[in-house]
């Protein structure tokens, strides 16, 4: 298996990748029926867009015969800034997909609520917003080695601290055995409308959201205790 960072010029490889695997599949994607297996979901293709843009991207590729190649996972990275968030919740209201709207309200709300720029006092943060592997190549830590290579691309790249929303059950046990800690939790079955009905049925074992953590370089801030 052969690991390289991503460019503009790999985002439709990627792409085809994620609506084969993830589109579908993730928990909240799922809960909200996004879109099906193979199929395209425009507003979310454009939010993986974004993050490939900024080069800190990585993916495993399976090296065939005669040069042919496949992608086996991907890890999409982006660099966030304070006013990001606000600016993405204002701009969701003019999406027309009431589904990605779900979604994202409630990401974006829950990390403007959960601030992690305030808390740790830093002026950007090294997003890993989407990890995805290949369902035919998982078992073999290709998750895992995403994620370790996606902390010394934020380390390379000179950012303190890395952050991950967490959707599934089994992406939140991969950050935290790399040393990632749950800055805040918000409980699928308390993310409900004015009449109490909840929004993202979530199916089991995936029962909550994890906003998780990675400091790099130590120092007195990184010590401060998560606001829950």
């Amino acid at each position: 298996m052969e690991y390289k960072m991503i460019g503009p010029e790999h985002s439709g490889q990627v792409l085809e990748h994620l609506r084969r695997n993830f589109f579908a599949d993730e928990p909240l994607n799922k809960a909200a029926g996004l879109c099906q297996n193979g199929s395209s979901c425009s507003a979310l293709e454009d939010h993986c867009a974004e993050a490939i843009k900024d080069r800190m991207s990585v993916m495993a590729v399976d090296v065939k015969d005669e040069g042919t190649c496949k992608i086996a996972g991907v890890v999409l990275n982006g660099i966030l800034k304070p006013r990001d968030t606000a600016k993405a919740l204002d701009k969701l209201g003019s999406n027309g997909d009431e589904d990605f709207q779900k979604i994202f309200k409630l990401l974006h709300c829950h990390n403007i609520k959960h601030n992690l720029f305030e808390h740790f006092d830093v002026d950007s943060v090294f997003d890993v917003r989407i990890l995805s592997v290949d369902s035919s190549y998982r078992g073999q830590g290709i998750a895992n080695e995403l994620v370790k290579r996606s902390v010394a691309v934020a380390k390379k790249n000179g950012f303190r601290l890395l952050k991950a929303d967490a959707t599934g059950i089994f992406s939140q046990k991969i950050f935290r055995s790399h040393g990632f800690i749950v800055f805040s939790e918000q409980p699928y079955d308390k993310y409900t409308d004015e009449n109490g009905k909840v929004i993202l049925p979530v199916e089991s074992p995936h029962i909550k959201l994890q906003q998780l953590y990675k400091t790099i370089c130590g120092n007195d801030q990184d010590n401060k205790e998560p606001a829950h």
